[in-house]
Order: C-alpha cells, then sequence, then structure tokens
C-alpha cells in the first residue's frame, strides 16, 4: 500500500542510457507512489530516447546492445526546478554529452545547492564532475569513471562489488544497476520516504528469454522494500544465468525482440522448499511458453493459489496460471495475444486499455505489458501489507 504527499522526482535522460538504469528507478519509484517527469534535452513529452543494453560477458569491458525505446513525458527547456523532490541521473554512454551541455550543468547545480537528493549511477557521476559538485565529496562509480571524478576533486571509493553504493549528504551514488536496491532504498529515504511492512519471501519463477523489464523491475523493486526475493529456474541452480529477451512496441503488428541483460539466479530449482515464500512472480517474456509444460514449475503455481498466498504475473505469464488450471472463476488480463489462453482456463478476460492496466483478484493480480509494472508493483504491495510513507 502506498501513502504520499505527491513526491515528484525528475530523471534526466538521454539517448544510450543504460536501459534499466532509467526504467527500474523510474517504475520502482512509481509503485511507491512517486511521481516521475523523465526529461532530455532537445526532445519532448512523447519522444523516445534510445537505451542500450550493457552486459559483462567476461571480456574486457561490457557489451552493448540496443535496448527499450524509453519514452520522456515532459520537456527539458520547460522544466520548473522548484517542484521537483530530487534528480536521478542514469548511467550508460549519455551521460558522456549530456556533461557538457550547459543547461543540463546549471540544472543540477540549482539541486545541489538547493540540498535536494541527487541520486547517479554507473557513468552518471559525470555530470555531477563536470557540474563542479564533486569536490571533497565521497563518490563512487563504475571503475573507468574513476579518474575523472579524482581529477574533480572527488574522495573516491573504490567499489568492491558492483552493487557498492555511497551517500554523502545529498548525494547518492552507485556503481551498476547491480546497485539498484540500496541506491533505490537510500534515494526513498532522501525525499522523506519511510518503508513499512512485515519482511517478505517472494519467489519469482524464470526462463531463458523471460522479459527483460519483467524480471529486473519487480525483482528490485522488492529488494529495495527489504523483501527477500529469490529467483529460480527449472534444471539451474543460484549462480546460473538466464538470458532475457527486450520486448518492444515499435509500429509492427506484433513486438520487437532484441537482446536484453543476462539475469543472475539466486537459489537452486532443485529441492526448493516453494511453502518458505509468501508470494509467487511470474515474469512474461518467451519463458512461459515452455515453463507451462513443466509439473513442477505447476505443482508450484497450484501450492501457493490453494494456499491463498499472493501470485503476481505479467503479460504472457498467465499461460502458465492457465496450464495450472487456476484461473476457473476468476478474473484477470494479459497481454492482449494470450485472451484465448485465458478465456479457454474458464477464467474472465478484463481488458487492458490501456496495457498499463493491472488488475487484483483476491489473492492474485495481473498485468499485460511491462508498462502496467508501476500498478502490478503497488497492487502486490498491498497484498503483501507493505507500504511506503511521505
Amino acid at each position: 500500500m502506498v501513502q504520499s504527499k505527491s513526491k515528484s522526482v525528475l530523471l534526466l535522460c538521454g539517448d544510450f542510457m543504460e536501459d534499466c538504469e532509467a526504467m527500474v528507478l523510474s517504475q520502482s519509484l512509481m509503485g511507491y507512489g512517486v511521481s516521475v517527469d523523465a526529461v532530455c534535452p532537445g526532445k519532448k513529452a512523447g519522444d523516445f530516447c534510445r537505451t542500450g543494453i550493457h552486459n559483462s560477458s567476461g571480456h574486457q569491458t561490457y557489451s552493448e546492445f540496443p535496448g527499450h525505446n524509453f519514452a520522456v513525458n515532459a520537456r527539458f527547456d520547460e522544466i520548473d526546478f522548484n517542484k521537483y523532490d530530487g534528480l536521478l541521473i542514469p548511467g550508460g554512454r549519455a551521460p558522456e554529452y549530456l556533461a557538457i551541455n550547459s543547461s543540463v550543468q546549471s540544472l543540477v547545480r540549482k539541486f545541489s545547492n538547493s540540498g535536494k537528493p541527487i541520486g547517479t549511477i554507473c557513468h552518471g557521476q559525470l555530470v555531477l564532475a563536470a557540474a563542479g559538485l564533486l569536490e571533497g565529496r565521497k563518490c563512487t562509480a563504475y571503475p573507468p569513471v574513476g579518474p575523472v571524478l579524482i581529477a574533480a576533486g572527488a574522495c573516491w571509493i573504490e567499489p568492491e562489488t558492483m552493487a557498492k553504493c555511497v551517500v554523502d549528504g545529498n548525494i547518492i551514488t552507485t556503481v551498476t544497476y547491480q546497485g539498484h536496491p540500496q541506491f533505490i532504498k537510500h534515494f526513498v529515504k532522501a525525499i522523506g520516504g519511510n518503508i513499512s511492512g512485515p519482511d517478505k519471501r517472494i519467489l519469482f519463477i524464470c526462463g531463458d528469454y523471460m522479459e527483460d523489464y519483467e524480471i529486473l523491475v519487480p525483482f528490485q523493486s522488492f529488494q529495495a522494500l527489504g523483501c527477500h526475493v529469490d529467483a529460480v529456474c527449472p534444471n539451474k541452480k543460484a549462480g546460473d544465468i538466464c538470458p532475457t529477451a527486450v520486448h518492444d512496441f515499435e509500429g509492427d503488428q506484433t513486438y520487437t525482440e532484441k537482446p536484453g541483460h543476462n539475469f543472475t539466479l539466486t537459489a537452486d530449482f532443485e529441492g526448493l522448499d516453494a511453502s518458505s515464500y509468501d508470494a509467487l512472480v511470474i515474469p512474461g517474456g518467451r519463458a512461459p511458453e515452455y515453463l507451462a509444460l513443466n509439473a513442477r514449475v505447476i505443482a508450484i503455481v497450484k501450492e501457493f493459489m490453494e494456499a491463498k498466498k499472493p501470485v503476481a504475473s505479467i503479460c504472457h505469464g498467465q499461460q502458465i496460471l492457465a496450464a495450472a488450471g487456476v484461473l476457473k472463476g476468476r478474473k484477470c488480463t494479459a497481454y492482449p495475444a494470450v485472451k484465448l489462453n485465458v478465456e479457454l482456463s474458464g477464467a474472465t478476460w478484463l481488458e487492458p486499455d490501456p496495457t498499463d492496466r493491472c488488475f487484483t483478484d483476491g489473492n492474485l493480480v495481473t498485468g499485460a505489458t511491462w508498462r502496467g509494472h508501476p500498478q502490478f508493483i503497488s497492487q502486490l504491495m498491498k497484498l503483501l501489507g507493505i507500504q511506503v510513507a511521505f
């Protein structure tokens, strides 16, 4: 459940910013009840920023593939600085050129001079350096950014892991998107948020080519809320990788697909004690097509539904619910192409119009696409008794 007093945050975007460093941050905060305006110099509301998928694949540097198209919802040159409670700057390649934009530098200085929280991630710290904000300040970043920050007068904190997060006054920095949970938690606190509710254990059923956002956004959002979150996949163990897929809507008759991030599993599927978890989440993408054929996956879904524990499923994840026979007499939505599965399973179809709509029916939360993550997160929070108050 969310209790908010109209907190508002500005997200500074640019072409080829890191894909999930924009979306996880924005959708997590919106799920907690915070308003997020995304802006980019030279772009207006409704325009897109192209993003990059950055993976560490064992080479001397990270790889980059095209990510989702990220829509900005406000105009940079119409920003009213006073309406915002904090500023977020994702990483990727965008900060390299945003840092040399005088209007961007001026905006960032306004946030700094007012003492409002500024959260930057990965290469985003280049913008802070260019604005002259790091003299004597402790910060971390993606390691190759270190020499620039040191030259800017920063007290460099060497990251022992890619999830390292450093807080120095109103400046919050982290190394990569692996640090999102702590980063988001610190930022929520900095803008006056208080997270409360019981410690919950949440299980994610994963598979190769699940949708990138549909695992990363809710997974890291609930980690930031203090939940113990595990991700498992049949025939895989903790530390193994599931490749993900980027599904986007680019004017074709169906969505496009591109390679996503590599997602690291946190627990073994073999020997899993599903009864030790308080909720189940099923991401969409292409994985549910074959996970629906796995007898153990079906048994886990039935166990949660019979126990009336919260189950949240999005997009194509409802293919698994349909195969498990747990939708009869229930109301739910899904990606429109999954409507046949839902109706043949005996459920009442709820039209996702627009596709960011999510619905709760008893212990079941369903959504149509990753665009619905804010509602998806908020509705699952309510079932779990977790609150963010401002």
